[in-house]
């Protein structure tokens, strides 16, 4: 056994010895067995016994045939611990004198052999540098997070600029909780694709512009939301006038576009006005298509995304979650998503509008990329018939998903390096990648050949990614035209008015998801007060019952002693509960401010009343 275990040591690092190689034979000389003095003597009594023997010759030759097994095996016992213990220490001498290599040059010197054998040990030094390396690419990774851009010294001009309606229509929050929230934005009723795209913001680029909005003085907490037809910025501010100046300070160092560009498209929300718009945006009534169902993913995107970063606060996080609970309400209590809602939907029918015999037979659509605008525009496809189509995108498992998802349609996948074949064997391309850059050029469109009269010998496309996948110059090629989604506008006025009473609906339930969001608020403000409040009367409560304890003297028992302290507990909380209610009440923000400040004054709770309080003492 011992040799065994030696043999086993020294087995990692011995190539020619191992395991796995061809089992080996341990086999003695003949001569060496002849020399035995058992096998002499058997021989001799062979030899001996043989003439008297020969009728029984088969019985003679078996037994010695026994004998010779025995003797063999007998030598064979004797000698293996022997052999083994010699050969082990020849594998130890042999490891101990070959230079020593990495466990990355085995690897690579196995990987180079056909017939490299496996090591059975574990280098305990790769295992630490293992893990150092581990650890060191976390540091590495969190070392090159995106850095994020300082505060960009402000065009004089916007300094000089004073923004419309200073003061809150409705309700000053300011003067609730000192602080203003404040929305700066565009969207597309009033902002061309031109500027939009090029203040768009990936959804993975939103912590850092959080990051750097909040960096800018005036601004407390903030919130990015960007889609294809919206680019909008939500911020707590205790000035408002400079707290719309720091973003658009922001905007325009982030999109390079200028000051005196994007004044006429920002619109800009303050206090009330800034609640009301995040909750019609997430109800889907802002939208291009009323009650579209994407906007609301993208709101709850938002909180998600806000949730990780520091400059995203209980402000900004409280208002978006009361966004998404009035995005669900409407949705779910009022008809208002039925129909065409959605940017792929509408896109969908306005191809179909703009088909010359309205109809899907015989027309050849592709569509760029696989995410869920495109998921979309397949699911509203199928719905029109047109179930024959080719998506193209980077990498096949999205695509091929949607081509699991949708059996009854005829789907063909190509990647990203066939797509202008595709567009040349396409007469409807609909593009909806993440893409940043254009992919469609109109001098690459020009050299292909003219589509069919079936559609009017006109390739069309239809680009709904913000910022714009196709070149803008398609449209001065006599065979394509390009629709992007400010063309939609024309499927949005044919669903406008049978979404007109729904929305007055939506409206209604927004009212009262406002009114929850703003006693949320006051309540939040309220704190202090109650706070304040509850630790005056408890100080009053204890230096009274310390008056009455030394009017009773020591014979005062422990059972009178508790009878005091509840007694005097008692009273207290029932002087106290009217005066509660009222803090916590979640009713109008105004009445709720006028009460907080009439307990303070009433019950001496202001911080100036304290400090005389704490002087006195």
């Amino acid at each position: 056994m011992a040799g065994w275990a030696v043999v086993y040591l020294a087995m990692e690092s011995a190539s020619s010895t191992s395991l796995f190689s061809a089992q080996q034979t341990v086999t003695r000389p003949v001569a060496a067995i002849q020399a035995t003095p058992r096998f002499q003597t058997t021989l001799r009594s062979f030899k001996g016994s043989e003439e008297s023997n020969k009728l029984n010759t088969l019985t003679v030759q078996t037994t010695a045939r026994s004998a010779m097994a025995a003797a063999v095996g007998e030598a064979v016992l004797t000698l293996s611990p022997i052999v083994l213990a010699i050969a082990g220490m020849w594998a130890v001498i042999q490891r101990f004198n070959r230079p020593q290599t990495p466990q990355y040059a085995f690897a690579a010197a196995s990987a180079g052999s056909a017939t490299a054998e496996k090591p059975w040990g574990i280098d305990i030094p790769s295992v630490f540098a293992a893990e150092t390396a581990v650890k060191s690419g976390q540091a590495t990774a969190t070392a090159t997070e995106a850095p994020t851009r300082p505060p960009m010294p402000r065009d004089p001009k916007l300094d000089e600029w004073v923004p419309e309606k200073t003061q809150p229509e409705g309700k000053d929050y300011a003067a609730v909780s000192k602080q203003h929230i404040i929305t700066v934005g565009v969207s597309v009723h009033a902002t061309p694709v031109e500027i939009r795209e090029k203040l768009a913001v990936p959804k993975e680029s939103w912590p850092v512009a959080i990051n750097e909005l909040t960096q800018q003085p005036h601004l407390q907490e903030a919130a990015v939301l960007s889609t294809c037809n919206r680019m909008e910025v939500y911020t707590v501010s205790p000035d408002y006038v400079n707290g719309v100046r720091d973003v658009i300070n922001w905007m325009t160092a982030h999109s390079g576009v200028s000051f005196e560009e994007l004044r006429p498209y920002l619109f800009l929300k303050q206090d009330g006005e800034a609640v009301d718009h995040i909750l019609q945006v997430s109800a889907g009534l802002d939208s291009l298509i009323v009650g579209e169902g994407q906007i609301l993913a993208q709101v709850k995107s938002v909180h998600q995304v806000g949730s990780e970063a520091k400059g995203f606060g209980q402000y900004l996080s409280a208002l978006f979650m009361q966004a998404i609970t009035a995005g669900k309400r409407v949705r779910s209590e009022t008809s208002i998503a039925t129909g065409a809602v959605s940017v792929s939907s509408a896109a969908a029918e306005l191809a179909q509008l703009k088909l010359p015999s309205r109809k899907w037979d015989g027309v050849r659509v592709a569509i760029i990329g696989a995410g869920k605008m495109s998921k979309l525009l397949v699911k509203h496809l199928v719905s029109k018939d047109c179930l024959s189509m080719t998506i193209v995108n980077r990498s096949l498992p999205r695509a091929q998903e949607l081509q699991q998802e949708f059996p009854e349609a005829n789907i063909k996948i190509e990647l990203s390096d066939k797509m202008m074949e595709v567009v040349a064997n396409s007469d409807v391309i609909f593009v909806a990648s993440s893409s940043a850059d254009v992919l469609i050029f109109a001098e690459d469109v020009a050299k292909m050949v003219q589509p069919p009269s079936l559609v009017g010998g006109v390739r069309r496309f239809f680009d709904i990614s913000v910022p714009r996948n196709t070149d803008k110059a398609l449209n001065d090629l006599s065979t394509a035209r390009v629709f992007n989604v400010d063309d939609l506008k024309e499927v949005v006025e044919m669903n406008k008015e049978a979404r007109a009473q729904a929305a007055a609906e939506a409206l209604q339930l927004l009212k009262e998801e406002k009114a929850t969001f703003e006693g949320w608020m006051a309540s939040l403000q309220a704190v202090p007060t109650i706070k304040r409040l509850r630790g005056k009367a408890e100080n009053i409560r204890l230096a009274e019952l310390e008056k009455a304890k030394a009017k009773l003297g020591e014979e005062i028992t422990a059972k009178q002693l508790k009878v005091l302290e509840d007694l005097s507990r008692g009273i207290m909380n029932k002087m106290l509960h009217a005066p509660m209610q009222a803090l916590r009440s979640e009713g109008d923000v105004q009445s709720h401010v006028q009460t907080i400040n009439v307990l303070g004054k009433v019950f001496g709770l202001s911080e100036e009343d304290e400090k005389v309080t704490q002087s006195r003492k």
